[in-house]
């Protein structure tokens, strides 16, 4: 061991007396108590910042089903029919699909009186509906060519304001789009000056809910240079139905909190669902079918695809005024868009038409395209 660890062994200061030990003791012990304290105090201050947020949560969920901020337990009734659903769907009359002819003239002439109605959305399912001239939902197609005039006449039947836009029209929306009350009517007129097919709809705020209870349709303005020839042509409107009952003993209303969170229960080509699988459209081989799509949402996009076939010309957006893109197998249609589709088959079978976001498809948009008289069932 070094002298210098012995000297220091030889000259270490006494140890402190028992008195001073009981000192550093208490000391410590003080110093523990106040740190508890202190943590106490914290802990309770955290529980305080917290507490307004917890005590908010009851307010929330009480908040009106109007909100889309607030989330609610929502209820799905999405597929529900009643037993006997198969009988009603054969014994359903389909919405024609067929295209109409243009009227004579340079002037058209549409009257369309709004009602309060109550339509049947799928098999057994009944829905209360704010109506284009009572036609149910969709309104009428109406099919116009390049440079006639459109005079629009709309009377209010309905028991709130109602209002008609024209996607097809260049117009001040504030002179010809505005509300009318009911009992009273608007009329305007516009050129249709831009070929293509395209959407109108209520636009009274909140248009979310008008265009949901079934407040829209279809324009087709053909192009004045005639487009290819086909064989048949059909006009399909995409929409959603967001339910706040299951539609069967008596009918559904629009729960707008679905329609906030994009919840629907029936997603239809015509306002009813898988109308076109118990009733297909027809065609036959060899022929060349047109499409004239129009998604009116509110929310939802249609994804167009016809299974076994290629959509042969496709003008998207609704612009027939451009070459249109050739042999697309799928073609985005967005809400409050329009699309043109040639889809030519040569050999006989049961062709689906569906939007191919599948979701969708379980929820009733598809049909059939019927090519001839073919055997066995769909393959979708």
């Amino acid at each position: 061991m070094s002298s210098y660890s012995a000297s220091a062994r030889r000259h270490r200061p006494p140890a402190p007396k028992t008195s001073s030990g009981a000192f550093w003791m208490v000391a410590t012990m003080l110093l523990g108590l106040m740190a508890g304290v202190i943590g106490v105090f914290a802990l309770l201050m955290w529980a305080d910042a917290r507490e307004p947020r917890a005590a908010a949560l009851p307010a929330a969920a009480a908040a009106p089903a109007t909100d889309p901020n607030v989330a609610l337990p929502l209820t799905s009734f999405a597929g529900i029919v009643p037993g006997n659903a198969a009988e009603l769907a054969a014994a359903h009359k389909p919405t024609s699909a067929a295209l109409p002819p243009i009227p004579a003239g340079d002037l058209v002439k549409v009257q369309m009186t709004l009602k309060d109605m109550t339509v049947e959305i799928a098999p057994g399912v009944k829905y209360n509906t704010w109506a284009f001239d009572g036609h149910g939902a969709p309104g009428p197609v109406i099919n116009v060519r390049e440079g006639q005039t459109v005079e629009m006449t709309l009377t209010n039947g309905g028991a709130i304001p109602h209002s008609i836009d024209f996607h097809a029209a260049r117009i001040a929306p504030n002179v010809a789009f505005k509300d009318v009350a009911p009992g009273e009517s608007i009329t305007f007129r516009f050129t249709a000056s831009d070929p293509g097919v395209f959407m109108y709809h209520c636009g009274t705020k909140p248009v979310l809910a008008h265009i949901a209870n079934g407040m829209y349709g279809a324009i087709v303005v053909q192009p004045k240079a005639a487009l290819p020839r086909v064989d048949n042509e059909y006009v399909l409107v995409g929409s959603e139905w967001y339910l706040n009952g299951d539609g069967i003993k008596e009918p559904a209303s629009l729960d707008f909190a679905k329609a906030h969170a994009r919840m629907p229960d029936w997603v239809t080509f015509n306002g009813y669902a898988n109308q076109y699988v118990t009733h297909p459209l027809t065609a036959k081989p060899g022929e060349t079918t047109r499409f004239w799509v129009v998604a009116a949402g509110p929310t939802n996009n249609v994804n167009f695809h016809v299974v076994g076939g290629m959509l042969d010309r496709a003008w998207g957006n609704g612009d027939v005024t451009n070459p249109p893109q050739t042999g697309v197998q799928t073609v985005l249609v967005p809400a409050g868009g329009g699309a043109v589709f040639d889809v030519k088959l040569d050999k006989e079978g049961l062709y689906p038409f569906v939007s191919h976001a599948f979701a969708d498809v379980d929820l009733g948009q598809v049909g059939l395209l019927k090519v001839g008289n073919p055997k066995g069932k769909p393959s979708h």
